[in-house]
This record gives C-alpha cells, structure tokens and sequence, in this order.
C-alpha cells in the first residue's frame, strides 16, 4: 500500500488529512500524519487574549479530536526530510517511508534574530503570536500604569499580517474603555513597510485611523537591534524610538526542520509553484500553509482555500494527469478595529483589496473594505467555524477556494 505523509497537524496539516481521508482510494493509500504537540492552537484568537476577551478554553484543543478516522497520527518530533530517498526520520528512531508528501509545518516566530529583543523578553518586550507570549501579555496589561507603547513588526513576512493593526487598535479600545486611562498611555506603530499595510487601497483606508486613534505610524524602519537597557529600537540608518512597552511581532520563520533537511531558502521557506503547490525541487513533495514561499498571506484562510487545492492536485498527481488546480492567491481577512467594530479585506495574488460586499454580491451581508458591526460580528462567528468546519475540511457555503470578482467595485483599482 503507498503512502501519503503529512507533516504538521497544525491548521493546514490537519485540514489536509481531513479532505484526503474523504477523497483518497482507501485501498490503494494509506494516510499518515506526524506532530509533537497535543494541543491545537487556534491562533486568532491569541490576539483576544491580551485584553482579557479569550481565554485558554477559547484557543486550545486537542489535536487528536480533529485527525480522521482511519488516518495514521504518530506524536512525535520530526528529525530529518531525506527527499531523495522518499523518507522521513523520526526522533524516536523510526524511518517513515512515504510516496507522497505534504509539508504542513507552519512558521514560528524566532525574536533572537533580532540583536538585544531577548535582554527585555517577557519583562518589557513581549509578543502575541504565541499562546505564551500572549498570556505574559494579558498579565502584564492588567496593570500597567501607562506611557509609551510601541506595536512593532520586524520584518516580513509575518504570519496574519493584519494582526499588528489589530493590536494597535485594540489597544486604543482596551485602555480608553476598560482601563480608563488612555490618556496616559501614547501608541505607536512602527513598521518596515513603506504604508501601514502591504496592499495600497487598504493601507489608504486603514492609515486614516491612524489620527482618528492617535496612534502615530513609523514606517520605513527597519530593525537590526534593540537596546533593551535604554528601551529603545534601532534602525538600519540610526533612527531612535523609545518605548516603555514594547509589543514586538518577531522574526517569522519555517521549521528548522526545514533548514536541517535543505529544502529552503534563507527564513527556512520552502520553494513552491504559487499555483500547483508542488514544490520547485521534488515532483512528490507539496507545500501548503505557512511553510511555503508564496507571495500570499499566511493565514487560517489561505490555508483553507489551498487544501481544497491541492486536494485535487494531489489526486491529479496520483493519477498522472497535470495539475490543473489553481490556487490564485485568495486571502480572506477580518480586521478587528475595536469598539464592537471590523474591516474585511477579500484579495489574491493579482487584485488588491476594494469595497463591495460579501459573499452575496449586492446583499453582503458583510461589507467589504468598510468599518462595521456586522464585520466584527464575523470576526467573532470564525472562532466556531475553524474548529467545526475549516479544520474538519468542510467547504465553506458561498465561499468558493478562488476568489470571486462579483460584489467587488473593480473599478476603484483603475482610478488615480
């Protein structure tokens, strides 16, 4: 019997083995899918956690609960990819054999790439991209007295990359209305970007909320060093910003399992077709998620929309035929901008984010690139719809894998 491997039962891993289980010739392929942690992370949710809106209860699962029945799941540390032997080596010792595999082992956030950020980690320079981070966080903002906060992103590509927008927002929220001292606390927002957002028409809309908040955006600031003694960030070209708080979104990098196999670039990324999936090396081995190289967002959407993908690549694959299946880019992102409130952004590789509605063109009901409660109320309904329906690789009704053009006003692209 032949053997389809999955690595990673995070987000992507775990949706991949949920649509092949469905569509693979169980009597022909066998289904194996390898991780070393016992909990599922939704990791939305762990931007709800600093401001006391989520709890562990909302972000954790077990990750044996969302693995198929029938699919092969060993708990276990990955040592080593020997692609050209068609295995896989274990920390245990074991030797996996597979004829196909799916690489699903994500990003992690590596904040000792940056000089100085571990002198002040977790005393006064935290993150909130891991469950960790952003419980020290919680614990920290519960009683901060105020000053300067500083959002910092320091370099792309970062997973969810509207999530700092959101904590700076948040922030504004959190301290005016259950802090009650907001006058006390000044925000900033620094980035390596040259706007507040990767694509321009949403960086436009989203960059008036910037005075609307008082929050000040640096841009253009691109870290090597923190002095963590003297609290202040460092350019490349000797710009200064000083914090009394910082909330820093680490360098973004792939498995080191990655690095040691040789089967990526310099953050550890795999090389990938943006289209096929099927990585640029080996015709056997295919990406999906957060530890590929594609110029898309690394997001819970993106995955969903890629595993319904290659799902169908892969079957292609198996039966000789070309891999027709095109994945264009889709991303599909709420922004949480606080006081009950939320953008959505709808994009893929070739167009950029523009107002409309979603996904019932001309009914919505939510409201694309637009401020509004029904957004947030989205924002918020995710939460049960990753855990009951994107994980369990169920289709989303309405929401099809490529991105629809209908309900968008297109024409906001062409004028200057």
């Amino acid at each position: 019997m032949k053997r389809v491997l999955i690595l990673g039962a995070g987000t992507a891993g775990t949706m991949m083995a949920n649509h092949l289980q469905r569509k693979l010739d169980k009597k022909n392929w066998a289904i194996t899918i390898v991780d070393q942690y016992e909990k599922h992370y939704y990791q939305p949710g762990f931007l709800f956690i600093p401001f006391d809106l989520y709890s562990e209860k909302d972000v954790i699962k077990r990750t044996r609960d969302f693995i198929p029945k029938g699919v092969e799941y060993i708990k276990s540390p990955i040592e080593l990819i020997e692609a050209e032997k068609n295995q896989v080596l274990l920390s245990n010792g074991w030797v996996l054999p597979y004829d196909l595999l799916v690489i699903a082992t994500g990003c992690e956030i590596v904040p000792e790439e940056v000089d100085g950020v571990m002198d002040g980690w977790r005393k006064d320079i935290f993150d909130f991209y891991t469950f960790e981070g952003a419980q020290a966080l919680r614990d920290k903002l519960k009683d901060w007295p105020g000053g300067r906060l500083v959002v910092h992103i320091s370099e792309m590509p970062i997973k969810c990359p509207v999530a700092p927008l959101e904590f700076a927002f948040l922030s504004d929220w959190f301290f005016a209305e259950k802090r009650k001292i907001r006058d006390k606390v000044e925000l900033l927002y620094v980035t390596p970007l040259d706007s507040a957002f990767t694509k321009p028409k949403c960086a436009d809309v989203l960059g008036h909320l910037f005075p609307q908040k008082k929050i000040q955006l640096i841009n253009n600031f691109s870290i090597p060093h923190v002095d963590a003694k003297n609290k202040k960030l460092i350019s490349v070209d000797g710009k200064e910003v000083n914090y009394d708080l910082l909330v820093t979104v680490p360098v973004n990098m792939g498995s080191s399992l990655i690095d040691r196999s040789g089967l990526g670039d310099e953050l550890n990324f795999v090389p990938t077709h943006m289209h096929t999936l099927q990585t640029k090396k080996y015709e056997n081995i295919f990406v999906i998620g957060d530890a590929s190289d594609l110029p898309a967002s690394k997001a819970g959407s993106v995955a969903h929309f890629q595993a319904e993908i290659l799902t169908e690549n892969i079957l292609s694959y198996i039966a000789n035929k070309p891999l027709t299946a095109h994945f264009d880019g889709h991303a599909n992102c709420f922004i949480e901008s606080g006081y009950d409130k939320a953008f959505l952004i709808d994009f893929n590789y070739e167009l950029e984010p523009v107002e409309g509605t979603f996904p019932l063109p001309g009914i919505g009901p939510f409201s694309l690139l637009k401020e509004t409660k029904i957004n947030h109320l989205g924002k918020l309904a995710f939460k049960a719809i990753y855990w009951n329906m994107l994980l369990r690789g169920i289709p989303i009704p309405t929401v099809p894998a490529e991105m629809k053009t209908s309900g968008k006003r297109l024409d906001d692209l062409y004028q200057p």
